[in-house]
């Protein structure tokens, strides 16, 4: 099960990234009132393979006064950090590489050793401008890491699990679970399944966990407009100014990898994971037709559509929030995460554990 899970992940990562950089392209170009993307293949779609084919030909550059080790070693721990992540993460039911008891835990701690691999680029690298970048990185990354924790522990004070693959059975249509509208015992709507058993339906403190978690994970990704790591104006191109070809590639990768991986996670921690987010109501079966047979193929096919779709919904803001929002300056990131998000997530998971205690218990 581990090597399969392997393969789907990396199979899955390396294709995600060619289509999703293609439709970054292109939303900015319908932002920006131009064309994008036209000339390599139909509307311009294989356009990023000719790019990565021309970025895997090029030299691979090691700067002399560079650390040599560093330098060619962090790539790889950014990546593989990241990589780690998804192995918790449950594709279809039952299809997971380590079904760990603690699996939110788990990729919360691997992800975050990327910070050292971010630390080696700037360090080994020997250039100030990539210094900086990784610098000022390292010191976002760690700071939202705290209301991002707070965030995944108002969740787990509701779902009373670290593991994900029970996260997504309570949010979908199992005996094995007692679904709850707003908390009230009175009124269960197990047997409804789609969005009425969202956790951000049946908690809607929890709505507000899902908008300050998806704003402290654009930080985690360095995206718009949080992307000071990467600020071009002024820092050339961030961390990863020395770096050409194949590892360029691999920190140009990462980043998107970890989009993905966030984006999943939101999935699971608030929006039904790989169910249907149409109920049964009324006598009309629509979460029955829309989720296949359980065990059979048609459940498996029906939970990558719907997981796929609402990460591909997740990833579609991400990408139209970069050209929204100007970039923040970095006491504005700072003054943002320490005296609102930080302030904030505690009293979610305070009103959590109130919600929790009086009305659940």
């Amino acid at each position: 099960m581990f090597i399969w899970s392997f393969i789907v992940t990396l199979v899955v990562i390396l294709t995600y990234a060619i289509f999703v950089v293609y439709a970054e392209r292109k939303a900015a170009a319908f932002v920006q009132d131009r064309l994008g993307p036209v000339e390599v293949g139909p509307k311009g779609i294989l356009q990023t393979v000719a790019d990565l084919i021309k970025l895997l030909q090029k030299e691979d550059i090691v700067p002399t006064a560079s650390d040599k080790i560093l330098f060619r070693l962090a790539p790889w721990l950014i990546f593989t950090a990241i990589f780690w992540g998804f192995t918790a993460l449950p594709w279809v039911p039952g299809l997971v590489g380590s079904n760990l008891p603690s699996g939110i835990f788990m990729i919360f701690a691997v992800v975050s050793l990327d910070v050292i691999g971010l630390f080696m680029v700037g360090w080994g690298a020997n250039n100030k401008y990539a210094l900086f970048g990784a610098v000022r990185s390292i010191a976002q990354i760690i700071s939202y890491e705290i209301p991002l924790g707070l965030c995944l522990l108002a969740v787990v004070t509701f779902t009373g699990t670290l593991n994900l693959q029970e996260i997504a059975q309570q949010q979908s249509i199992d005996t094995t679970f007692h679904s709850s509208l707003f908390g009230i015992p009175g009124i269960d709507v197990s047997a409804w399944g789609g969005v009425f058993t969202w956790n951000i339906i049946r908690f809607p403190v929890l709505l507000p966990v899902a908008a300050l978690f998806f704003i402290a994970t654009l930080a985690e990704c360095n995206r718009a407009p949080f992307d000071i790591p990467e600020a071009e104006s002024e820092l050339v191109a961030g961390f990863h100014t020395e770096y050409s070809g194949f590892r360029f590639g691999m920190l140009f990768l990462s980043e998107y990898a970890m989009m993905l991986l966030v984006a999943i996670l939101l999935v699971f921690l608030f929006l039904g994971a790989w169910s249907s987010p149409l109920p049964n109501i009324a006598g009309v079966k629509l979460y029955d037709w829309t989720s296949g047979t359980t065990g059979q193929l048609s459940s498996y096919v029906w939970s990558i559509v719907w997981l796929g779709g609402k990460t591909i919904a997740v990833i579609f803001w991400q990408i139209m929030l970069r050209w929204t929002f100007p970039r923040l300056r970095v006491d504005q990131l700072m003054h943002l995460c320490w005296k609102l998000f930080l302030p904030l997530s505690m009293l979610l998971v305070l009103v959590s554990a109130i919600w929790k205690w009086f009305l659940i218990s």
